[in-house]
């Protein structure tokens, strides 16, 4: 999180596995393919979120004095005590979330697309998504999301109707008056 320059950069991979019974959380200073680790601007939301998550943070490191772990000081989600998070962590909590709120039952993972959706409709093109989302290639992407396209095509051939349609009817509208 880089706060003087409003960016996240994601570039870290935290993984959890089990062997002979114990549960163990692993990480990697890498991501799953070479465009997955990129960096993305700090919309005002989630600076507001990320700083208050950093007060939080800082309240607790200076509660715990020598017993926090500082190891992790460059990552989003840590615990109380500065340990790393259980990667699952997010995904129950949204599940409790939407329970909760009573909300339609989605995976997580699912926001990838709302999000892909949300720009695809707002007119940034499917490169611009492909590097939002961290896809490696744009094949990915458009096949993915090409339904999506051609649903806006759709929805922009109906406007050019309605347009149409309203053109005729002022037309219309002169010859009588």
């Amino acid at each position: 999180m880089d706060f003087k320059q409003n960016c996240i950069s994601i570039k870290y991979t935290v993984t959890q596995y089990t062997h002979e019974g114990k549960r163990y959380i692993d990480g990697k200073p890498r991501t799953k393919n070479k465009s997955s680790m990129r960096t993305l601007p700090m919309i005002p939301p989630l600076r507001d979120k990320l700083l208050a998550i950093q007060e939080w943070r800082e309240e607790w490191r200076q509660l715990c004095g020598k017993s926090y772990n500082n190891e992790y000081l460059d990552f989003v989600y840590v615990d109380e005590m500065g340990d790393r998070i259980k990667p699952d962590y997010i995904t129950h909590a949204f599940e409790r979330m939407l329970q909760k709120h009573g909300l339609r039952k989605i995976r997580f993972h699912d926001l990838r697309h709302s999000c892909a959706s949300l720009l695809l409709a707002n007119g940034v093109s499917m490169k611009d998504i492909q590097d939002w989302l961290g896809h490696s290639t744009f094949k990915t992407t458009a096949d993915t999301y090409a339904h999506l396209s051609f649903d806006s095509k759709l929805a922009s051939a109906n406007a050019l109707n309605v347009g149409t349609a309203f053109a005729k009817l002022s037309q219309g509208v002169s010859e009588i008056g």
